[in-house]
């Protein structure tokens, strides 16, 4: 830049010049004087040039102030430098600023890109969603379409089926009531003939040949009808494995019993030979057999002892088995007995349905009409299993429980809800069996004492320890037996016609268990 002693000087020296060269008189009052009172007159002056030797002295001014200038390259690089400078940083900061933003919208623009693919993948699983959906519909539609015929044709065997039965109970009226009923099943089981007649009358005719008649048909008639189709249901609600797993925890409620009452027992060499002895071998005896009664008898348990809990399992198998095997549980002996060869005979004779719902509705109305029949057999079970017990210590020379009154009524009280609870689950048994499976006849069954061992229907308890010797000295696990008529109509009824399957073979205690326990 110009010093400011400069800049006054060549203003001073273009000032003159312009004086002397215009055709005005440029008038200018002292240095000394402000330039607010300063006026520039102008008046015309004579317009000759100036003299030549006053340019020079102009001329060598300005170069002086070149000059002047020009000494000073440092100012001048300086301050080109420090514009450039300014104008670099201002540059450098918007660009960085600039390139900020532009990070910024990226990602901006990354994560809005991330949620609109997340946003079209969910559409397209909806959109798949909606058309299953739609397929799943449209399968149930022509499902229903094509079962609507069947629906209708079912509905017209009924009908038909009413008006046949309300025909033949006319000229049956005399009969028994069981007589019809048997007559019903048989019509309401002949849906094939029913179908096919249907289905000719509908191709012959197109349509229904007589509405009027079919509408006249009463509802007592149709409920009627209805019930009959009953006697033709085989829907079990429960299964063949559920059945099993019943039994099986049935033998193990039986063992723990067994198993804790035969180790809080104590047992004696010495053992009195009484009248009430006696009586209660005798009875051992008549329930598991003269093999075994006379084995607990007369070995010594006071060491071990391993036979009189398998007795303990024997008599408890036994007296649940022989329960399971009547009717009904707790009913009368004579009506039981009754009851039992009614339904022998009607499973050779009826379908296997047929005389399945007959059980059933038998043993629910039984207990309809005696409902404190439950509680009965479960206490009855109960005291029986107590009481052979008991009579098994007795005989095995056990002092603790004694024969005595109070003795017995300790050992209840200390064994008497697990002792229920196995009559529970025996009394549950019988119904499930009994009214909850229509499909086929499922029995409990044991081995009796003194067979002869078979090895596809009994499984020996101690096989795994020696050869398996001699006949059964008792049952110590329940098996299970299922038994379903065959579908012959043209065979005479009789055994033959039953088809029976083991399902659980019970497992046995033998003779040869002596030389297990007691080798020598």
């Amino acid at each position: 830049m110009l010093p400011i002693a400069n800049l006054h000087h060549l203003y001073q020296s273009t000032f003159q010049f312009l004086s002397s060269h215009s055709p005005f008189v440029f008038a200018s009052t002292d240095d000394s004087a402000s330039e607010s009172d300063s006026s520039f007159p102008l008046t015309p002056r004579d317009l000759s040039p100036r003299p030549e030797e006053e340019l020079p002295s102009l001329r060598d001014e300005l170069d002086a102030a070149d000059r002047t200038h020009c000494h000073s390259p440092s100012s001048c690089r300086s301050f080109g430098a420090s514009v450039a400078a300014s104008t670099l940083y201002s540059m450098r900061r918007e660009h960085d600023a600039t390139k900020a933003e532009l990070s910024k919208s990226q990602a901006e623009a990354a994560r809005w890109e991330e949620r609109c693919k997340a946003l079209e993948k969910t559409l397209k699983e909806s959109q798949n969603l909606l058309k299953l959906r739609d397929q799943e519909i449209q399968a149930l539609k022509k499902e229903r379409d094509k079962n609507a015929p069947e629906r209708h044709l079912r509905e017209r065997a009924s009908m038909y089926l009413d008006r046949r039965r309300s025909r033949d109970a006319i000229h049956h009226r005399s009969n028994s009531n069981q007589s019809q009923l048997s007559q019903q099943i048989r019509l309401s089981g002949d849906w094939s003939e029913i179908r096919d007649e249907a289905s000719c009358n509908r191709r012959r005719n197109g349509s229904d040949p007589h509405p009027d008649n079919m509408s006249t048909v009463s509802e007592e008639e149709r409920a009627q009808a209805r019930s009959s189709e009953t006697f033709l249901n085989k829907i079990d609600l429960w299964s063949g494995a559920q059945v099993i797993q019943a039994v099986q925890d049935l033998n193990s409620e039986v063992l723990q019993f067994a198993a804790s009452a035969t180790e809080l027992c104590t047992f004696s060499k010495q053992r009195p030979s009484t009248a009430k002895v006696n009586q209660a071998s005798s009875e051992v005896a008549t329930r598991l057999g003269d093999a075994l009664s006379r084995l607990l008898t007369t070995r010594d348990h006071s060491q071990d002892p391993m036979l009189v809990q398998l007795a303990l399992q024997g008599c408890i198998s036994y007296c649940i088995s022989r329960a399971l095997s009547s009717f009904c549980i707790g009913f009368q002996s004579k009506a039981n007995i009754t009851l039992t060869q009614i339904y022998t005979h009607m499973s050779q004779t009826e379908p296997q349905p047929t005389a399945s719902r007959w059980r059933a509705l038998s043993h629910k109305h039984i207990h309809e009409l005696h409902p404190e029949l439950d509680d009965y057999a479960i206490n009855e079970m109960t005291e029986t299993i107590f009481r052979w017990s008991l009579d098994i210590f007795l005989i095995s020379g056990s002092t603790n429980p004694q024969p005595n009154p109070a003795s017995r009524e300790n050992f209840r009280g200390r064994f008497g809800s697990q002792v229920k609870r196995i009559s529970k689950a025996a009394c549950r048994l019988a119904q499930v069996t009994k009214e909850e499976i229509m499909s086929a006849n499922f029995e409990v069954i044991a081995a009796d004492s003194g067979q002869a061992f078979d090895g596809q229907d009994m499984v020996d308890a101690f096989e795994n320890y020696g050869s398996s010797k001699g006949v059964v000295l008792c049952t110590t696990e329940l098996g299970l037996r299922c038994s379903t008529r065959k579908a012959t109509s043209d065979v005479a009824p009789s055994e033959e016609n039953i088809e029976r399957r083991i399902l659980l073979r019970p497992k046995v205690v033998l003779e040869s268990v002596v030389e297990v326990i007691d080798p020598r």
